[in-house]
């Protein structure tokens, strides 16, 4: 008589225990405390599928009967997916299904509880990926808090699938390609000044590329930029310097002065508070110039600059002034 094989010491079985594996294992890392279902479900499916569980909770392996063999393979299995779900639920959820004779039933009672899609869960969903903005993001962070919200919305209301038996319409793949394109125009839209360019280049070619195409595009123009900015650290420094000398010249054509240009520059003598545009010196402007507005009272005691028409006078002025005449009748 041959003997019996124990299902449970083979390792592509999925009554299969691994001596690793314990009652007090963390399948994720993030305990479910009634909020964010789509996210934990899909870990736990992955974590799940890596230990060739899902069978259990998806009910495609039944419960045996009592006699049959396999019976204590999956009493064992069923304690020990029970015991994982329960560690990663939050206390007061885990009360909630601790008597639950099998874990199937304790996955069909959350997915009753917190997997049915609601009008708030979309209206959450929609108002957040109309606020995203690249902003100050670089592309990469930009790109991933809008592509977690599109595939939380892929899984609350996922693309209907044709069912048609050697279906010839491929409609599904019109509706992904639809929605592909209308999410790279959104994802495009969003993206801070700077890349019109390369958002031009992506939006005229034909057909539209994948948003992944475009996103590797937007990152090879950022790495771009960021070279060519740490190559010319200093650029728009100098451009200022240049311009700066270049300013008292220009704006001494136009006719200005300080009060509106902020100062003017003195050949060899560096920045200076004044020019006068009406004798074409500096040290004072055009509204204190004694030759078009009349000399003060008190302009024979003061003392006169070589170089300012206000203190200008020449040797027949020095005589004048020692006769005594006033500025008035000297004018």
């Amino acid at each position: 008589m041959a003997a019996t094989i124990d299902i449970s010491q083979n390792p592509t079985s999925p009554y299969y225990i691994h001596p690793s594996d314990n009652p007090g294992m963390k399948l994720v890392s993030t305990q479910f405390d009634g909020t964010g279902y789509t996210d934990w479900k899909r870990s736990m499916l992955l974590s799940l599928t890596a230990k060739n569980k899902t069978g259990f909770i998806d009910g495609s392996i039944e419960k045996p009967s009592v006699d049959d063999d396999a019976y204590k393979a999956w009493d064992i299995c069923n304690s020990m997916l029970i015991s994982w779900l329960l560690g990663v639920l939050d206390q007061s959820i885990a009360r909630s299904v601790l008597y639950f004779k099998s874990a199937r039933d304790i996955w069909v009672n959350l997915e009753e509880r917190y997997g049915q899609t609601s009008g708030t869960l979309l209206f959450s969903l929609q108002q957040a990926l109309h606020e995203v903005r690249q902003g100050q993001d670089s592309i990469s962070t930009y790109y991933t808090k809008i592509k977690m919200i599109w595939d939380q919305l892929d899984s609350i209301d996922p693309i209907p699938s044709c069912e048609c038996a050697q279906c010839a319409c491929f409609i599904t793949q019109k509706l992904v390609k639809s929605q592909d394109d209308r999410r790279l125009v959104e994802f495009l839209m969003k993206l801070s000044d700077g890349f019109e360019v390369i958002r031009g280049s992506i939006l005229v070619m034909s057909p539209l590329p994948t948003i992944s195409h475009a996103y590797r595009l937007l990152l090879q123009e950022e790495n771009h930029k960021k070279l060519y900015q740490n190559s010319h650290p200093h650029e728009g420094v100098m451009a200022f310097a240049a311009n700066r000398r270049n300013f008292p010249d220009k704006y001494k054509q136009q006719g200005y002065n300080r009060q509106n240009i902020g100062g003017n520059y003195d050949s060899g003598k560096g920045r200076i508070s004044y020019y006068c545009d009406h004798c074409k010196v500096p040290r004072h402007s055009i509204q204190r110039c004694y030759k078009i507005h009349g000399y003060p009272q008190n302009f024979k005691e003061r003392k006169i600059s070589a170089n300012a028409c206000e203190g200008q006078k020449d040797d027949n002025l020095n005589a004048d002034n020692n006769m005594g005449f006033t500025p008035t009748q000297y004018q």
